[in-house]
């Protein structure tokens, strides 16, 4: 039975991505181009975002890879990730990405000539961010990807062997509101003991905490799949509790003195991200398990607004980064400028040329009614 509370949280998730690359604009942090004036007080929830959203989504991939290869064979499975994902990824880096690195380029004055000509001479010309090839925000999908093919094998043992000890374990560690916290061991061992040494890069090669890190929250979403109710009785039970665990965590990493242990703030910061995790699949299932026109839509659109939005975006970030307006004005703009555009991309373009649908993930011809 599909889970719609699954597609509702990807939905909001990925809604939400566009409020925080937004966020990135004014926030002191690295991005691609900043606004003339920088708000550091909105670091703390850009920050408090970062803990869980791309974990969310990574989770949800992997409960939709159980439910994908209950309906194909791995063969089947491994060439649908590599058309959904491998096609749109090359498309974006041909199509969508240049213009975000032509923006960057010429914002920073290290180019001084027009788009055509940046695409036809220096689009595609050493790897940023010294040189401007980049998959930029598309990186998800090289290494959802490889995730999906890495561990196909133990996927398909777990399908045939749904009875094993793995999943014997797990049944009764997710039964009990404590007891699930210990999926954080794994979690903290990548924190601890890779991130230091392998900071996250998205390049893919070298990028050992990342992988790492991301494809044991990968798995899980599969795991928790596999043990069925024992895991959706559990977080629908123990929002509340898994809450406030996550209010607890938070308020902690944010008021730790500099000069705390490294595996204090490691351990704290798994427990913080594990802690909202289930507290939003257990708040999605609780409330958001339930069909509708709009959730068909959305789970529509939402893979061609993920592969567009930054574009868009960063195009209007750049016309508004030098006025002297505040920080509302501009925020506005650019989240409504972004939704808008991006709508209508989709809507006039996408949605009624049948030929582009593969190159933005959409699975097949969109009915325009």
């Amino acid at each position: 039975m599909r889970r719609y509370d699954l597609d509702w949280l990807r939905v909001l998730v990925f809604a939400l991505l566009i409020f925080y690359h937004v966020g990135m604009f004014f926030v002191p942090w690295g991005f691609h181009i900043k606004n003339n004036h920088l708000y550091s007080e909105l670091a703390y929830p850009m920050w408090f975002l970062n803990q869980w959203r791309l974990p969310v989504l990574f989770i949800i991939s992997g409960m939709g890879t159980y439910y994908a290869l209950q309906k194909r064979t791995t063969t089947q499975f491994a060439w649908e990730r590599i058309t959904r994902l491998l096609i749109p990824l090359v498309f974006g880096m041909l199509f969508i990405i240049p213009p975000q690195v032509f923006i960057e380029r010429i914002a920073k004055q290290q180019f001084d000539g027009t788009y055509l000509n940046f695409w036809l001479n220096e689009a595609f010309t050493g790897a940023y961010p010294d040189g401007n090839i980049s998959w930029h925000h598309l990186w998800f999908l090289p290494y959802l990807l490889l995730f999906s093919l890495v561990l196909i094998p133990l996927f398909s043992y777990l399908k045939n062997n749904p009875d094993n000890k793995l999943i014997s374990t797990l049944r009764k560690l997710v039964a009990n509101p404590l007891t699930i916290y210990t999926l954080a061991v794994p979690l903290f061992i990548t924190e601890y003991l890779l991130k230091p040494y392998f900071p996250m890069n998205h390049a893919l090669v070298g990028d050992y905490y990342t992988i790492a890190h991301y494809i044991i929250i990968f798995l899980y979403g599969f795991l928790f799949i596999t043990v069925q109710e024992q895991f959706w009785d559990t977080i629908r039970r123990y929002i509340i509790y898994n809450m406030i665990i996550g209010v607890v965590c938070f308020s902690t990493l944010v008021l730790i003195p500099e000069n705390t242990s490294s595996a204090i703030e490691s351990f704290v910061l798994v427990m913080n991200a594990l802690s909202w995790i289930l507290a939003l699949l257990g708040f999605s299932a609780r409330y958001l398990n339930v069909n509708s026109p709009l959730l068909k839509y959305c789970n529509q659109a939402v893979y061609p607004f993920y592969i567009l939005h930054q574009t868009v975006m960063l195009i209007l970030a750049y016309v508004v980064m030098d006025k002297n307006w505040g920080l509302i004005s501009k925020a506005s703009l650019m989240m409504i400028g972004t939704f808008t555009i991006t709508w209508i991309i989709y809507e006039l373009i996408i949605r009624r040329i049948r030929f582009l649908q593969p190159l933005f993930g959409v699975k097949r011809k969109i009915s325009k009614k």
